[in-house]
């Protein structure tokens, strides 16, 4: 029985710890906050309870397996899931209103075509096609095996981009998800559509390499849920098989360093001067948080991937608390497009944000997040720069960008101001305090192509004994990702260099 220490308490950290003490290892977690979930926030007044992270889970099967990895009771046995149909209403910036039903492509294709006018719908399934031809060549290396030694064989982008015959000059592929979006679909809403995906994830259409068309791809193919009280529900579902498995957790416990003894790791030094000895060390939280622990330690030697060094975008949420019931056939999920896509890009993801935003309106039909049936509690959020390259501690620009929230929001809400009670801005200055991610940055998946730049870093690191997990690790950020890379963690440390991934 190995002696395990855990930094942080997010769902990754809390996968790896549940999976690792069911096979009776002795695990503890110390995190620097008083609570568990990391990103998995909430907020609750007069009432009304908020989600403050991810409002929907995709690609619930990485938890039931966890859950029946780890205990007698399945996920459906401690949290109430259902699936969210339609997935999503989209309202285009020229007034175009479709809604895309949950995990059905022949339905999708269907309200494409009707909304958007015959040959839509087909267009996008054959793009679904060729992502679905993406997500076959990237799946196990991306989300269910540790990131392989030859890492760099995951620098060619796998999406089947078609040939693009140009005037006068040879045929090209589409490298970006934008050019995909310009080039095979089109332009117009449809572009808008896929690019909203890639915005949603933090990532910049743009940059984003052509294999990003997974994303669609995993919300169409396998749905959407939400978890009855909102997804903070989910976290403490994971804490609670933790605790039942004998997992101690150290709340307002900050690590100050790692612990090393003949090469490997060998526990932590907290902020209050306590010494804590462990034969593995996992780390949760975002691994630039490492080097300052081990100085002088190399981590991300020749032949690993190194954290990103810049910034990761973050997230402007907007909760708003609004007299009157609501309505019976509102859309749990509603994106409100940008009038101007390319120029909110450029703004999201350098900082001024003068464009207009792409805005996710979530209004989930769950008693238990409103005082009563005569009031309704809406999320509101987009993609911003992370704190740092833009001050979101500036009253005035917090004022601002939450009026352009709202505005935007009437689209989905039109009576939204003549219902509103009060509203609450949760900027990435409070993504920053509730998770330690410098700015509040979140990550984004791992993806192949671009030359590897959007991969993570591995499971394991250049201190044997010392693991990364969660969404700043190898395969990234999202829920499922986040999920996985618990079970990769524990794999690596029950199984060793044998583990070859996820069954």
């Amino acid at each position: 029985m190995a002696r395990i220490a855990v930094i942080g308490a997010g769902a990754g950290a809390m996968a790896a710890a549940a999976r690792l003490a069911v096979v009776g290892h002795r695990v503890t977690v110390y995190e620097r906050s008083s609570t568990y979930g990391g990103a998995l926030g909430r907020f609750a007044r007069d009432g009304f309870v908020f989600d403050t992270g991810p409002g929907l889970l995709r690609l619930p099967a990485v938890y039931r397996d966890l859950f029946v990895k780890t205990g007698k009771e399945p996920l459906e046995s401690c949290v109430e899931l259902a699936p969210v149909d339609p997935a999503a209403r989209h309202l285009f910036a020229d007034g175009t209103d479709v809604s895309l039903p949950n995990a059905s492509r022949a339905g999708v294709v269907s309200a494409l075509d009707a909304a958007l006018g015959a040959g839509a719908g087909e267009r996008w399934g054959e793009f679904l096609g060729r992502a679905r031809e993406t997500w076959d060549r990237t799946r196990r290396p991306l989300l269910e095996e540790p990131l392989w030694p030859d890492w760099q064989v995951l620098a060619r982008d796998p999406y089947p981009a078609l040939k693009q015959r140009r005037l006068l000059r040879p045929p090209r592929q589409a490298d970006t998800l934008g050019e995909v979006a310009a080039w095979e679909l089109g332009g117009g809403r449809l572009a808008a559509l896929l690019e909203s995906y890639a915005l949603e994830y933090g990532l910049d259409p743009r940059t984003a390499p052509a294999a990003a068309a997974v994303l669609p791809y995993m919300e169409q193919t396998f749905g959407s849920w939400y978890v009855r009280g909102g997804m903070r529900e989910l976290a403490r579902a994971v804490y609670e098989r933790c605790a039942a498995r004998k997992v101690e957790f150290v709340f307002g416990a900050e690590v100050r360093g790692v612990r090393e003894k003949d090469g490997r790791a060998a526990g932590l030094e907290l902020a209050d001067g306590t010494v804590v000895e462990a034969d593995h060390v996992v780390c949760g939280v975002d691994p630039r948080a490492l080097q300052p622990m081990l100085p002088g330690r190399e981590l991300w030697g020749s032949g690993r991937v190194r954290p990103s060094a810049g910034g990761a975008p973050s997230r402007f949420s907007v909760l708003l608390a609004l007299r009157g019931g609501r309505p019976a056939d509102a859309a749990h999920r509603t994106v409100v497009h940008s009038p101007d896509a390319a120029a909110e890009a450029r703004a999201g993801f350098t900082g001024p944000h003068a464009a207009p935003p792409t805005v996710t309106v979530l209004r989930p039909d769950d008693p238990t997040v409103r005082p009563d049936d005569d009031h309704e509690a809406v999320t509101l959020t987009a993609t911003v720069a992370p704190h740092g390259p833009v001050d979101w501690s500036e009253g005035a620009l917090v004022r601002r960008y939450t009026d352009d929230l709202i505005a935007a929001a009437v689209r989905a809400v039109p009576d939204l101001r003549e219902r509103l009670l009060w509203h609450e801005a949760r900027t990435p200055v409070h993504l920053a305090q509730a998770t330690g991610a410098e700015g509040g940055s979140v990550p984004a998946p791992s993806l192949a192509g671009a030359m590897a730049g959007f991969l993570h870093p591995s499971n394991t690191t250049g201190l044997p004994g010392l693991h990364l997990a969660g969404g700043w690790a190898h395969p990234g950020g999202g829920l499922a990702q986040s999920g996985m890379s618990g079970a990769l963690v524990a794999g690596l440390i029950v199984e060793g260099e044998d583990f070859r991934g996820s069954q």
